[in-house]
């Protein structure tokens, strides 16, 4: 049998209830002492007022042996007897615990009972204006990093990277990249997005060819003809050189130059290629292939996980991070909208109100026997202990209500029987 867990307070309960039964006993000590006495007096001629305390007495015994039989038989066989229907408590804990899953789960897990509580209650609103305080929400943003540093330690690195790494590739693998990029292409070559891009290498160009004189005039006297004299192949480099530096100088500050639009028309062709022309959709391919066996880039994809951990738990540890600061300030602004938004706040509270149904219609009977289940496993003398320890003393004062009561009781019934035989 399963051990109940231990009592709060219970040394303290324990003596308070030790005094009640005392108390209790006492009460029925006094009766039985008027008992004697008035009927000894009544043995030696008293007064005949004496049968009115004689009968109180006895009434009152009788009252207080009565209740004690009643308490004691819930939690014990009184005086160790096997009187029938007593020990209720340990002889009849199933049941018991039987009915209270089915009076808990009738009265208080319904649909209609836990939708009008929470409506009731206002759960929204008071969760927002508690989150709106910034200092609750820097409790929760605390809470949320301890979650999160105690589930990325928790996990094992090489199973977290296996996944990221089947993710990742088999994500980047499974998706052509020539219709994808041909599009994006399109969008930007259609918009000019890419003009600041061949400004740029224009820029570079003509810089370059301005910069490289001799460069260009080695290459021109490299490839004249050996016949050719010295002199003619630098007038004819220079001439090159010239219209070389011309030309860049022309594509650089002519936005329509015929070299431009040449490119545009190229770029355009080129985008509509990766997205309908099967050769370059499988040229696109087959640079994806290369570029996903290269080395650097495995070396990147395997350092993911490792990268993206050390970034989460450096996070988490300094309450000055981005990611801290964003997510506090983040719930500091949802609990002001929930204080105030009245919109937002029956939404949330109609969100609330609809998963609470939900579980109460598709796992009460889990909850309730999950308190049926637990009595089931509870040892049934300290079942009985244990409620006794919590009730116990209160129950002391049906035993003396019931020797006050026997007493007043037994006054009356004996002046009516004197009235009648008077």
């Amino acid at each position: 049998m399963e051990q109940l867990a231990p009592v709060p307070g219970e040394v303290e309960k324990r003596l308070a209830l030790r005094r009640m039964k005392l108390v209790a006993l006492a009460f029925l000590g006094a009766a039985t002492a008027v008992f004697l006495v008035a009927t000894f007096w009544q043995a030696a001629g008293a007064p005949g007022w004496v049968g009115y305390l004689k009968a109180a007495g006895e009434a009152g015994m009788v009252g207080a042996l009565a209740d004690w039989f009643a308490v004691t038989a819930l939690f014990r066989r009184p005086l160790g007897l096997p009187i029938p229907h007593t020990a209720i408590i340990p002889t009849r804990k199933d049941a018991l615990g039987d009915s209270l899953g089915e009076f808990v789960g009738t009265n208080f897990l319904s649909e209609q009972v836990v939708r009008e509580r929470l409506r009731r209650i206002g759960v929204a609103a008071r969760f927002g204006e508690w989150l709106a305080k910034p200092d609750n929400a820097d409790r929760i943003t605390s809470e949320l990093a301890t979650v999160m540093r105690g589930a990325v330690t928790v996990l094992r690195d090489e199973d977290v990277q296996a996944v990221v790494e089947q993710a990742v590739v088999s994500r980047i693998v499974g998706v052509p990249w020539g219709p994808p990029l041909g599009k994006l292409l399109e969008g930007a070559f259609a918009d000019g997005s890419h003009h600041k891009l061949v400004d740029l290498m224009c820029d570079r160009a003509y810089d370059w060819v301005k910069d490289n004189h001799d460069q260009v005039m080695n290459v021109v006297s490299d490839r004249a003809p050996s016949w050719s004299p010295k002199f003619f192949d630098s007038l004819v480099a220079d001439k090159v050189y010239g219209e070389v530096l011309n030309f860049a100088w022309a594509v650089k500050t002519d936005v329509n130059h015929p070299m431009r639009l040449s490119l545009d028309t190229f770029l355009r062709e080129f985008a509509g290629d990766l997205q309908h022309d099967p050769k370059a959709m499988a040229r696109a391919e087959a640079v994806k292939h290369q570029v996903l066996d290269h080395p650097q880039v495995q070396n990147l994809i395997g350092s993911t996980w490792s990268t993206a951990k050390k970034m989460l738990l450096d996070a988490a540890e300094d309450p000055s991070s981005e990611l801290r600061t964003r997510v506090r300030s983040g719930l500091v602004s949802l609990g002001t909208k929930l204080a105030t938004d009245d919109a937002l706040r029956t939404k949330a509270d109609s969100w609330l109100e609809g998963a609470a149904a939900y579980i109460v219609l598709n796992y009460r009977d889990e909850i309730t026997t999950l308190i049926t289940d637990t009595v089931q496993r509870w040892d049934a003398e300290e079942t009985a202990r244990k409620v006794e320890l919590q009730v116990g003393r209160d129950l002391q004062f049906i035993r003396i209500n019931g020797t006050v009561v026997g007493a007043l009781a037994g006054v009356l019934i004996y002046a009516i029987a004197q009235l009648i035989g008077g």
